[in-house]
């Protein structure tokens, strides 16, 4: 079919240089209006197509979408969603072309030169200009979209470009930027004095406060385990090395399973914890033994 009317604004890395190329030949044939903004090193050129389709877009009723290459076509893309109004996706099939098309409304095309042919790109791209958005394809079935999907997948292209518009003030937007905002600590019952957030299952992983003074009498665990120290200081007993560590913000500290070790907190501090399996742990004694060993220490002459 031909494309007279339509301009596509193309570039590629030194790994995808050659498929574009014929790609932009093929896309001439066609009748289409070729941008080319040659070949630049790895990723950078995904975000130059990105920025020009989408200014193109701003305020214009000219037709234009991209097509970037690059090894594998991923890096390309990710630079190209950069910006307002881009919907750059990895094809490297008919079917993930038509998909794209009819469910993202996929405007800039990225394809993989080191495992795309010419002849299996010109069928991906006549797939991507083919197939409208919202059309029947093979995620559904080949059957026209039933209409509650219809009305999302309408609704969803409206939605999207007003995420990049939003407030970057209102961090309660985004829950990767608000993680440590909203994070929820909870006691740690067989501590007193301490609480944790588990981030993470099995491995185990988890941010954990303890207040000045507290102590964790001799334990060990079924996993060993890293620790960093975020803010605050601590003293750490190794008793099965007979080894004594005083950290700090940014020390790490690393303990096998099976060693023993007794914790005091001289100040507030928190730390980031991670088990090499499960969370675990076996008391070795009790608080009242653990203190009385600390005072002992303390108590020492020198």
């Amino acid at each position: 079919m031909e494309k007279k009317g339509l301009k596509i604004i193309t570039g590629a890395d030194e790994l995808g240089c050659a498929l574009k190329d014929s790609l932009v030949e093929y896309l001439k044939e066609k009748g289409a209006e070729v941008e080319d903004v040659g070949t630049n090193k790895y990723y950078s050129v995904g975000e130059e197509v990105g920025r020009r389709v989408s200014e193109k877009q701003q305020g214009s009723n000219e037709q234009v979408k991209g097509l970037v290459a690059c090894g594998t076509g991923v890096g390309v893309s990710v630079f190209a969603n950069k910006f307002p109004g881009i919907y750059a996706v990895t094809c490297g099939t008919v079917e993930e072309a038509q998909n794209c098309r009819s469910i993202n409304d996929c405007n800039v095309l990225a394809v993989g030169g080191m495992f795309t042919t010419p002849e299996e790109g010109r069928r991906i791209v006549d797939a991507w200009l083919d197939t409208p958005f919202r059309a029947p394809c093979p995620a559904s079935k080949g059957e026209p979209w039933p209409p509650e999907i219809d009305a999302f997948l309408e609704n969803s292209v409206k939605e999207m470009p007003k995420i990049s518009s939003s407030s970057s003030s209102d961090s309660s937007s985004c829950a990767l930027c608000s993680l440590s905002k909203t994070r929820d600590f909870e006691a740690v019952d067989i501590m007193p004095g301490g609480s944790w957030s588990i981030v993470r299952q099995s491995p185990t992983a988890a941010i954990v406060k303890f207040k000045a003074g507290s102590i964790e009498p001799a334990h060990h665990h079924t996993f060993g385990h890293d620790l960093v120290v975020l803010s605050g200081s601590k003293r750490v007993w190794n008793l099965t090395k007979s080894q004594t560590f005083d950290l700090g913000p940014g020390d790490y500290l690393y303990t096998p399973s099976p060693d023993v070790h007794r914790v005091q907190y001289l100040t507030d501090t928190e730390f980031f914890i991670r088990w090499d399996g499960h969370w675990d742990i076996l008391l070795d004694e009790d608080l009242t033994a653990a203190t009385a060993a600390i005072e002992a220490v303390a108590n020492k002459p020198s």
